[in-house]
C-alpha cells in the first residue's frame, strides 16, 4: 500500500515494521532501473493540495524539504519544528515526524526529495556508521537540522527540484539515472553548506560503538554481543544509541551490513552465499530474506537494476 508522509515519504514507500510504541516504520520500495529517488511537491491543503498524515511515523530512507513559501509546524522527535518560507528541513532515518496538534499548512508550498544513499555516489559505498560525519550530509548531522536558504538562491532552489523532478518522470532519456545523480548531490551540497559550523560535535559513546560494529559486522555478531563488549547490557546500550541515534543499536548492525551486501552485489559476480558469508550473515536464504524484507525486492534482481544502463 503507498504511503506520503511529511518531509519525503512518496507514494513508492510502504510500512516496513511497526515499534514497539506503536510508531510506524515506512521503507523505499525499490523500482528495478530506476534510481531510488522521489521528489514531491507539497501544495496548500485548502486549495486541494497535498497533505501529509497526522500520525507520527519514521522512515528508513533520507528526507529533504525545501518550503518555498507559507507556513507550517511538524515535529520530529517530539519537538516541534516551524516551516518558514526559505527553510530547508533534513530527516534522518529513524526520527519520528509529525503534526503538531493544531497544526496548519496556511498557503504552504514546498518540496520535498527523499531518496537511499544508492543514488548519491559519494554514499552509495560508505559506510552508514560514517554518514553523521560525511560534508554531503551535514545538514542531517547539524543540531536542529535545518537551515535557511538565503532570499537570493531562493529561485535557484525551486530550479533544482523541478528539474530533478522532470528527469525522474523521464526515465527513459539517455543518462537520466547519472542526471538524477548530479542533481540530487547539488541540492545536498547546497544543503550541506547552511549547515551551521561547528554545529555537531560528534558523540563519543555513539563513536565506540560504531567503531566496534565496524570491526565485528562481518560475522555472525549481534546487539548484545556489542553490548558486551563495551560493557553494557543490551537493552541499556538500545535505548542510549535509540535516543542519540534515532535508531536501536540492531538496526544499525543490520544496516551496515545491508550497505556492503549492495557493494558485493554491485560490484562482483559473487553468489549470494559467498556474499552472505562476508557480511555476517548466516546463508543465502537468510540473506534473500532479509534482504526482500529492507528493500522489497531480491538480491539478484537489485543486482540486475543497478548493471541497467
Amino acid at each position: 500500500m503507498g504511503h506520503s508522509s511529511v518531509g519525503g515519504a512518496r507514494p513508492n514507500a510502504s510500512l516496513r515494521t511497526v515499534r514497539p510504541d506503536g510508531t510506524p516504520v515506512y521503507r523505499h520500495d525499490h523500482h528495478p532501473g530506476r534510481p531510488p529517488v522521489a521528489v514531491v511537491r507539497v501544495d496548500d491543503p485548502a486549495h486541494g493540495g497535498w497533505q501529509p498524515p497526522e500520525r507520527p511515523h519514521a522512515h528508513d530512507f533520507l528526507s529533504l524539504m525545501y518550503v518555498e513559501s507559507g507556513r507550517g509546524s511538524i515535529t520530529v522527535d517530539g519537538a516541534e519544528r516551524p516551516l518558514r518560507p526559505g527553510e530547508v528541513h533534513a530527516l534522518s532515518p529513524g526520527q519520528v515526524v509529525g503534526l503538531t496538534p493544531a497544526a496548519e499548512l496556511v498557503e504552504c508550498r514546498a518540496w520535498s526529495v527523499a531518496f537511499t544513499p544508492d543514488a548519491v555516489p559519494a554514499l552509495a559505498t560508505v559506510s552508514p556508521l560514517t554518514w553523521a560525519n560525511h560534508p554531503v550530509l551535514a545538514l542531517f548531522a547539524a543540531g536542529a537540522g535545518h537551515g535557511v536558504v538565503p532570499a537570493a538562491d531562493r529561485t535557484a532552489w525551486t530550479a533544482r527540484f523541478i528539474e530533478l523532478a522532470d528527469e525522474l518522470d523521464h526515465p527513459e532519456r539517455l543518462a537520466a539515472r547519472e542526471a538524477v545523480a548530479g542533481l540530487l548531490t547539488r541540492i545536498l551540497v547546497a544543503a550541506a553548506r547552511l549547515a551551521p559550523a561547528g554545529s555537531h560535535a560528534p558523540d563519543p559513546l555513539v563513536e565506540r560503538v560504531f567503531d566496534e560494529i565496524e570491526a565485528q559486522f562481518r560475522e555472525p555478531v549481534s546487539a548484545a554481543d556489542v553490548a558486551r563488549a563495551l560493557g553494557y547490557t543490551p537493552g541499556h546500550l538500545t535505548t542510549i544509541v535509540r535516543e542519540r541515534t534515532g535508531r536501536p543499536l540492531l538496526e544499525w548492525i543490520t544496516e551496515r551490513r545491508m550497505t556492503e551486501v549492495r557493494r558485493l552485489l554491485r560490484e562482483t559476480d559473487l553468489p549470494l552465499g559467498v556474499v552472505a558469508s562476508r557480511t555476517g550473515l548466516r546463508d543465502a536464504s537468510y540473506l534473500v530474506r532479509r534482504f526482500r524484507a529492507r528493500y522489497g525486492t531480491t538480491p539478484e534482481r537489485w543486482r540486475r537494476s543497478q548493471r541497467v544502463r
